[in-house]
C-alpha cells in the first residue's frame, strides 16, 4: 500500500495546516521564525525567542505533525525546518494569497498592541486587507494616509498599524517565495472621495 498523498490529501492537509496557523499566533510564530532561520534547534529557537523550552518541543511537534516542519532525526540534535505554505482562495475580484508573509504577521498578534487592536477591533481580515497596503506603503509607492484612507482607519492608528506591517513585508521578502503573488493595493487604484 502506496503511503504517498494525493493531490486531494495534500490540498486539504494544507488548508488545514494554515487554518491551524492561522487560529494560533503562538505557532505561527514559531514556524515563520524557523522558515526564516532554516535548520534550528529548540536550543536556537529558545534562544532566539522567549519561548520556554517545553513548549518550543511542544509546539513544533504540532508543527511536524500539521506537516509545516520537518525534523531532522539523523543527528544527536535534532534540527527543523520549515516548508512554505501557501493557500490561494478564488474571489470574484480575483485570488487572494496566504502566504508565509500573512501568517507571520498573525503571530505577531501577542506582541504588537497595534495589530492585536486591529484584529480585535474589525477581524482578521481587516489585517489582511492592511496588509495590501502595507507592501506598496513599504515599496514607497503609496503614502500612509492614503493607505489608511483606504482602510477607512483613523490616520493615526492606520499610520500605526502600516509601520507594524511594514516590519512583517520587510522580514519576510526574502522568505516568502510567494511574496510576489501577494494581493498588492497598488494594483488596486485608490477610490475616489465623493
Amino acid at each position: 500500500m502506496s503511503t504517498a498523498k494525493t493531490d486531494p490529501e495534500r490540498a486539504v492537509d494544507e488548508f488545514i495546516a494554515v487554518a491551524d496557523l492561522l487560529d494560533e499566533p503562538r505557532l505561527a510564530r514559531l514556524y515563520t521564525h524557523v522558515l526564516r532561520g532554516d535548520d534550528l534547534t529548540i536550543d536556537d529557537i529558545v534562544a532566539e525567542t522567549d519561548i520556554p523550552r517545553t513548549t518550543a518541543y511542544s509546539d513544533a511537534a504540532s508543527l511536524v505533525d500539521l506537516g509545516v516542519l520537518t525534523r531532522d532525526d539523523t543527528q544527536k540534535t535534532h534540527t527543523y525546518t520549515a516548508h512554505p505554505v501557501v493557500l490561494t482562495m478564488v474571489l470574484d475580484e480575483g485570488e487572494y494569497t496566504i502566504s508565509p508573509t500573512f501568517i507571520d504577521a498573525i503571530g505577531r498578534l501577542p506582541r504588537d498592541q497595534d495589530l492585536s487592536l486591529l484584529v480585535e477591533k474589525h477581524g482578521v481580515g481587516k489585517l489582511a486587507a492592511a496588509l495590501t497596503y502595507a507592501i506598496p506603503y513599504t515599496d514607497g509607492e503609496m503614502t500612509e494616509r492614503i493607505a489608511a484612507r483606504e482602510l477607512n482607519l483613523q490616520p493615526a492608528f492606520g499610520i500605526a498599524v502600516l509601520h507594524a506591517l511594514q516590519a512583517v513585508v520587510l522580514d519576510m521578502e526574502a522568505y516568502d517565495p510567494y511574496f510576489d503573488q501577494l494581493w498588492n493595493a497598488r494594483d488596486t487604484p485608490p477610490r475616489e472621495d465623493g
